[in-house]
């Protein structure tokens, strides 16, 4: 079958099982609306976990960044796994005891405070919206390609399908189609993995080609670097040939571990995560289901590196001096006679995520450091739908020769189609090409409608049903059921709708993006929940004072540096704003300390209940308090 044929039934067939899944599990009341009625088995909770955590960021974006940062790349790795560890280790099994299903819930509980509960679903909606603008945008990338249409578009269709299963289905639905999705996106990563790995070293495990040796010579443009050299050592010259740094050598270290902690404490802090753990019946499980999302996110994360290593690899045998018009035409053949198949790079072309521009007028694509275009990110603007002289599409921005006598960058790739453009690059058979445009929309949507209904019950539940329709004398909500899941599709609605025009206008590359919701979470919410947990003397006022000054501080760094043309000499202690939230957690952690010292302390019940919190053996079922 010819490739768009079988993209079609691939992506067809999977979406009928979700939306399938989805009437079947249909939610019936707001406690299956929120948390799947508490009833899920650990196994399939730790794949629905896994299929929530492991979003468009790390299925799309996460190798793109390694493949072009190198061993830099290897801080959001570093920061997401070691974060998941954080939350089931440490937060988990309390939160899961004191029997809330939300942040916000924790929050007004725990600090016994509407105020505070205020302040944390605010925070909520901040940090999901950031996180769901990437998802978004992944969606985009996704159907801009496999049904060549438009980014925006892409976008559009995404919105449509996340409001139909996440409005629908609520929680019971998400947990049982992310089941699905985490199955469809565990193969559709693993396959073209194992296939690129056995091509480029003849390695069976894609989790050890990274350290293996390749099975092709191949020329960079500068020298042809001989077969059976170590892939990083191939790499890593060819890089340093081509003016790059080596691949494997460490950029800003400072940074690097500011990111890196951001993404630790985001993770522990994340809403959509944490609401998790209540969708299985007991604490213990809670536990087994933590170590279920571990080995199954594992299986993809030890991957990562050796997919990322591929493509770059991949990427520069491919279009280093090649003629462009030949090459896009197929009739361009590697040293050892096979097909260099370049009809891939025309497709990403019309798509708008990959550009040429013939800067020196030989024809052919030279990759090199630095932009080819002018403006913003580097990022091309076409010249509506024009070609140029060798039948590229036509920009308007390209950057004059500056003559310096080294090679000259004529590409614009953006990080975000590495992965779903590795195994065309790779010429792989078209089913696997097929596959992973199925797993690539099984991430992104699982994750989105995941969040979205958090901000759907961060407003119905926490902001309707427990400040703004709350009877004050019994403290309880004055809302029936059917009124407050009424107010959770409506909030939903209008989510998707916020979420599609940050999916359209994005703040940056997905993986980005998804780094700003971590500093966020990271600053927002990590330090409340743990002094929550673990400090009994923590009060209201220090958790309201350190929620504000952790968000504020950091989301103002953000939009200030990322929006708003900050200059990086500005830089605090030459912090980048995906790192920012590390800072921003230690301010709040100061702030709520120092303030809860110079309040009063809180109510004795509140200490009662947190020394009771802290022994998680025992406890049976979520309570309500």
């Amino acid at each position: 079958m010819e490739l768009q044929s079988l993209i079609y039934l691939f992506v067809g067939v999977t979406f009928a099982v979700y939306i399938g899944i989805a009437l079947w599990a249909k939610a019936g009341s707001t406690k299956d609306f929120y948390v799947a009625g508490g009833g899920v088995h650990p196994i399939a909770n730790g794949m629905a976990t896994a299929a929530d955590w492991m979003s468009a960021a790390s299925f799309i974006s996460l190798a793109g960044i390694i493949a072009f940062k190198g061993s830099d790349g290897g801080a959001y790795l570093m920061g997401w796994t070691g974060g998941y560890v954080l939350l089931a280790m440490l937060l988990a099994p309390y939160l899961r005891k004191f029997g809330k299903f939300t942040v916000p819930d924790f929050v007004g509980d725990r600090y016994y405070s509407d105020t505070a509960r205020l302040v944390a679903v605010v925070g909520v909606i901040f940090v999901s919206f950031t996180y769901v603008a990437g998802q978004m945008r992944g969606v985009g990338i996704v159907f801009s390609r496999f049904l060549q249409v438009d980014v925006n578009t892409g976008v559009l269709i995404g919105m449509a399908i996340v409001f139909f299963y996440s409005v629908l289905g609520g929680m019971k639905g998400i947990t049982y189609t992310q089941v699905a999705q985490y199955v469809v996106m565990i193969f559709a990563y693993m396959i073209p993995a194992i296939f690129l790995s056995l091509q480029v070293t003849d390695t069976f495990l894609p989790q050890l080609g990274i350290f293996a040796t390749t099975t092709f010579a191949f020329s960079n443009g500068v020298q042809v670097i001989p077969e059976g050299t170590y892939l990083l050592h191939a790499l890593d010259q060819s890089l340093l040939d081509l003016g790059f740094k080596a691949y494997t050598e460490p950029g800003n270290l400072w940074n690097m571990f500011m990111l890196t902690t951001a993404l630790m404490l985001g993770t522990a802090g994340l809403p959509h995560v944490i609401v998790r753990f209540f969708t299985v019946p007991t604490v213990k499980d809670a536990r087994v289901s933590a170590g279920w999302a571990l080995i199954f996110i594992a299986i993809m994360y030890t991957t990562i590196s050796s997919v990322a290593s591929f493509s770059r690899v991949n990427l520069i045998k491919n279009i280093q001096n090649v003629e462009y018009a030949a090459f896009v035409n197929n009739e361009v053949k590697h040293p050892d006679g096979t097909s260099n198949n370049g009809k891939w790079f025309k497709t990403w072309e019309q798509g708008g995520l990959l550009a040429w521009t013939d800067r020196n007028g030989d024809g052919k694509i030279q990759y090199a450091p630095g932009m080819a275009f002018d403006g913003a990110k580097g990022a091309p603007q076409f010249d509506g739908t024009k070609v140029g002289a060798h039948g590229e599409r036509l920009t308007t921005n390209s950057k004059p020769l500056a003559n310096t006598g080294k090679l000259e960058n004529e590409v614009y790739v953006d990080n975000d189609i590495m992965v779903l453009a590795n195994p065309e690059i790779a010429n792989l058979p078209n089913w696997v090409i097929a596959f992973i445009a199925a797993g690539g929309l099984a991430a992104a949507l699982s994750t989105a409608a995941g969040l979205l209904l958090v901000i759907a019950s961060a407003i119905s539940h926490d902001l309707m049903g427990q400040v703004i329709f709350k009877d004050k004398t019994t403290g309880k909500s004055t809302l029936n059921e059917k009124t407050e899941l009424m107010w959770a599709r409506i909030s939903a609605v209008v989510a998707i709708a916020i979420a599609g025009y940050l999916g359209i206008n994005p703040p940056g590359f997905v993986a980005q993006v998804v780094a700003f919701a971590f500093g966020l979470a990271a600053a927002a919410f990590f330090p409340t929940i743990i002094l929550g947990v673990f400090d009994k003397r923590m009060n209201k006022e220090g958790a309201i004072a350190g929620i504000l000054v952790g968000l504020f501080f950091t989301f103002g760094y953000i939009v200030y540096f990322v929006f708003m043309g900050g200059s990086k000499e500005d830089y605090l202690f030459g912090i980048d704003p995906t790192g920012i939230g590390t800072i921003g957690t230690l301010l709040h952690l100061i702030v709520a300390f120092v303030v809860s010292r110079m309040t009063p302390p809180p109510p004795q019940e509140i200490q009662d209940l947190v020394e009771r919190i802290r022994i998680p053996s025992g406890a049976g079922e979520a309570v309500d308090h």
